[in-house]
């Protein structure tokens, strides 16, 4: 692709994403459009100062994640992350994207001086910025880090981490699977288009109708490092999603590539880039796999009601006023967030044990 004299554009991100497309040869695979769109420093969703977390449009946000809707999110996430401290005798927590800060302050309170450290893992310059003034109060016992250290010790925490990572978009049409990359049109507009590739979901999908779907090599890879990273402790990610077999439903032929704009959703990641959240759902299989393949054991996976409701979200609720419950509800509620969600948990350096996130309701038999 070549850009003619004059057809520069005037969004700076725009013109990142041309001289991609023009060093790749007009097409570009969807993963690292997504990861520019996101991620292009500066400009991208999570690297400019767009307000993103919030509970209302008013606020300027785009969408609400569950410890800004409830602190009792974070305070029954505290309770499986004490029980995972003692159990691997460890006494820091890591943090990935930590977003406005609220999960931390949730978790700092609550877990007092049984953590010695608390460490945010947060490529976003911006975010940081945020999270520094919501999390002054702790002083140096908070400290930010822009990528994994060689070796680490202690229990790693991350909300709506995955969905949130580039993704390959593999689109069967008329019986053939293409991998689906964005071109930029003629009149300047971004569009989709396919190329044949040989890679295939990771289970084959009954029938032959078009069907379009995502695979998911950075999040897997993101756990095989932490894997590579983590000499003992564990992990807990939370995020929206299913299990493969649910993932590569023949009847889920329209991918979960999704956009947040607003507090309202659209399917249509390639306008307003930059502007508004691209995220897909994860497959919890993909990432079980990776982390045991890398030398992780799988804890526990449940969906986000029944981890929170094991680790006392229930009690919590009795000493709530009416607003506090009536917010903390959507949190449990199937329709809501208590399906959807799910949690995984990772142990590494000692054996699994009857972790209390995963006491009731445990679903590692389905992945």
């Amino acid at each position: 692709m070549s850009i003619e004299p004059g057809a520069e554009r005037a969004n700076p991100l725009d013109r990142i994403i041309d001289a991609a497309l023009q060093r790749a040869g007009g097409w570009l695979p969807f993963d690292r459009f997504m990861a520019l769109a996101l991620y292009a420093p500066g400009l991208g969703y999570y690297a400019n100062t767009l307000a993103k977390f919030g509970q209302m449009p008013s606020s300027g946000s785009d969408f609400v994640t569950a410890p800004e809707l409830s602190p009792l999110f974070g305070q029954s996430l505290a309770v499986a992350v004490e029980d995972a401290l003692a159990h691997t005798g460890t006494r820091e927590v890591w943090e990935f994207g930590a977003g406005s800060g609220a999960l931390a302050t949730q978790l700092l309170e609550s877990l007092g001086e049984r953590i010695d450290r608390y460490t945010i893992v947060d490529l976003s310059g911006t975010l940081r910025e945020r999270q520094q003034q919501a999390l002054g109060a702790w002083g140096d016992k908070v400290r930010w880090l822009s990528e994994l250290p060689e070796a680490m010790q202690g229990v790693v925490v991350g909300n709506e981490v995955l969905d949130a990572m580039p993704v390959k978009l593999l689109a069967r049409v008329a019986g053939q699977w293409f991998e689906r990359g964005v071109v930029r049109g003629p009149d300047g507009v971004l569009r989709y288009a396919d190329q044949p590739t040989e890679l295939r979901p990771p289970v084959a999908v009954e029938g032959m109708h078009d069907y379009l779907t995502e695979i998911h090599p950075q999040a897997q890879a993101f756990v095989a490092t932490l894997a590579d990273r983590l000499e003992r402790g564990a992990a807990f990610l939370i995020d929206y999603g299913f299990p493969e077999a649910e993932y590569y439903h023949p009847q889920r032929h329209m991918g979960t590539v999704m956009c947040h704009q607003g507090h309202r959703s659209d399917g249509n990641p390639l306008v307003q880039v930059g502007a508004k959240d691209i995220t897909a759902h994860v497959d919890f299989t993909g990432v079980a796999l990776a982390g045991q393949e890398a030398g992780l054991a799988v804890l526990g996976y449940c969906n986000q009601a029944r981890f929170l409701i094991n680790c006392g979200l229930v009690a919590r609720l009795e000493h709530a006023s009416v607003q506090q419950r009536a917010m903390a509800a959507r949190l449990i509620h199937e329709h809501e967030m208590g399906e959807l969600f799910k949690v995984i948990g990772f142990v590494a350096g000692v054996q699994p044990w009857d972790s209390v996130g995963f006491r009731e309701g445990d679903r590692t038999h389905t992945l």
